[in-house]
């Protein structure tokens, strides 16, 4: 049900905006479906500086098997940038929030961060924020690419079960997250 809203709410803010040549742009981050997240984004030019961004990610993947690995969530991220040359092109900086639901398990996750996820499983949700900065190469009149790498702060409510599947509840928790929010590669069809 969440989700269907949430896609309603990407179209609806894509249809909303100006929709002329040169001010839409349809995105996918190339990192995020290293984690096998299928993810797009909608951006619209709202003045020759300025854009607004909406993106989405899901991962709904449930592993089979003996293997406790899971790394079910989704994302929703709305972000306002400023370009220093014209929207699409060269180097920007913005703002997003970001909120959503997570149930992961058995997950390794690079430099060290929540090593319990190795043997734990955590379910709950996140919301938060932070700033952007990036910058887009035009590759041709329709194509660009995106690398883009945001920080700033989520609150996470948690629940702590002992494996994937089943066991007990362990814990029932908050947190307070600061550090990378955002880090994209993305590959980007402009209208």
């Amino acid at each position: 049900m969440i989700r269907n809203i949430l896609i309603s709410a990407l179209l609806v803010f894509a249809m909303a905006l100006p929709a002329s040549a040169q001010n839409v742009a349809v995105k996918t981050n190339a990192l995020y479906w290293a984690t096998t997240t299928p993810n797009i984004g909608v951006e619209v030019s709202v003045a020759k500086q300025h854009s607004l961004q909406l993106f989405y990610g899901l991962n709904p993947w449930k592993q089979s098997g003996g293997d406790q690995t899971s790394l079910r969530h989704w994302l929703l991220m709305p972000e306002y940038r400023y370009w220093f040359c014209e929207s699409f092109n060269g180097w920007f900086v913005g703002a997003h929030l970001m909120g959503g639901q997570f149930n992961m398990a058995g997950v390794d996750l690079p430099f060290g961060l929540f090593p319990s996820l190795e043997n734990r499983r955590y379910e709950g949700w996140y919301a938060g924020g932070g700033v952007t900065a990036g910058y887009q190469w035009v590759l041709s009149r329709h194509w660009n690419i995106e690398a883009s790498l945001g920080v700033g702060y989520d609150y996470i409510k948690y629940d702590k079960f002992r494996c994937g599947e089943c066991g007990e509840r362990l814990k029932s928790g908050h947190t307070n997250y600061i550090g990378p929010t955002k880090l994209a590669l993305s590959v980007m069809y402009v209208f």
